[in-house]
């Protein structure tokens, strides 16, 4: 299944970054994957020197005025931090950066925290616990993080720490990189959901189906399915192939169980009304929004540029 855990929300990788760090010595025999550091001066400035439009985005025009759509990418390499020139050109046309939860709002970190401190506890079988601790360990991930929190959010963030040792970190993120610029030059920044709803959205219904996460993530993860998932899906966002993300049944490895199909259900089609309602409501107030949203609420009949057609915007395509 769940490669399909890749395509899962920024409320995860949210979490994920709200684990403490892994305390890395001189001695640890592991082969960890580099700790990740604040960027450095010369690394920003090689950002922007290089920085290239990377993701899809689309302009969307009603009553007068223009907004924008653009698929983000919930991980991202340090050599991304900064927006192309195209990108860049529409968050200069806009006033408004909405993103589905804004991972740098202190409120938001804590309605996360206190969310899934409410959750009920899940206790795995023996065996299984065995396993998820063992790739948490081989991820270097703090041992004590497992003590608490939905099991299945542990398999969640495994599945997006994997591709660390390939530079991608959700520290790294598209929304961590448009909400630190947006801050940083005084623009206003709006999350789309509460955390409680995308979290509701994602974890389990009950303790079956967190066991029956838990195990199709090990099973996925001890076969490295999602690294090459990930590879992919990095590479089809980074070139702005929408022909291929039209395609993702066919390559995710995302719809191959019952339990897959509803995850995907939860997390995208039954989410992404309520993400255009709100960026209509936004703009409609008379904003100018950077609307940054999962790429994959983009895709097909029920995402969001098709949404937004829907409720009377003309809809382009720019990348």
């Amino acid at each position: 299944m769940v490669v399909s855990l890749l395509w899962i929300s920024g409320a995860i990788c949210l979490a994920g970054m709200l684990l403490p760090a892994p305390a890395l010595g001189a001695q640890d025999s592991r082969n960890c994957p580099p700790a990740v550091e604040p960027l450095t001066a010369d690394q920003l400035q090689a950002a922007v020197v290089h920085a290239r439009d990377r993701g899809l985005l689309w302009r969307i025009t009603r009553d007068g005025r223009a907004s924008y759509l653009y698929g983000t990418l919930h991980v991202g390499k340090a050599a991304w931090m900064m927006p192309g020139p195209m990108v860049r050109h529409a968050l200069e046309q806009t006033d408004t950066t909405a993103l589905e939860l804004d991972p740098l709002d202190g409120q938001v970190q804590r309605d996360i925290a206190a969310t899934i401190a409410a959750r009920p506890a899940t206790n795995l079988p023996a065996a299984l616990q065995a396993r998820l601790a063992m790739l948490w360990d081989q991820q270097c991930l703090p041992i004590a993080a497992l003590d608490s929190g939905p099991v299945e959010l542990h398999a969640f963030t495994l599945m997006f720490m994997i591709g660390r040792r390939d530079g991608f970190d959700p520290a790294y993120g598209t929304e961590v990189m448009l909400a630190a610029l947006a801050h940083d030059a005084g623009r206003a920044v709006v999350s789309l959901e509460t955390a409680a709803s995308q979290l509701n959205a994602l974890l389990a219904r009950d303790a079956a189906e967190a066991q029956e996460i838990v195990q199709e993530a090990l099973d996925d993860l001890e076969a490295d399915r999602p690294r090459d998932v990930l590879r992919k899906s990095a590479r089809v966002w980074e070139a702005a192939d929408l022909a291929a993300f039209d395609r993702y049944r066919e390559w995710c490895g995302c719809y191959k169980s019952e339990l897959d199909r509803r995850l995907m259900k939860r997390v995208l089609e039954d989410r992404n009304p309520g993400l255009a309602q709100r960026i209509d409501a936004l703009h409609s107030e008379g904003r100018r929004i950077f609307a940054a949203v999962g790429t994959m609420h983009m895709v097909g009949p029920s995402g969001l540029p098709a949404l937004l057609a829907q409720r009377g915007y003309r809809v382009e395509r720019l990348r």
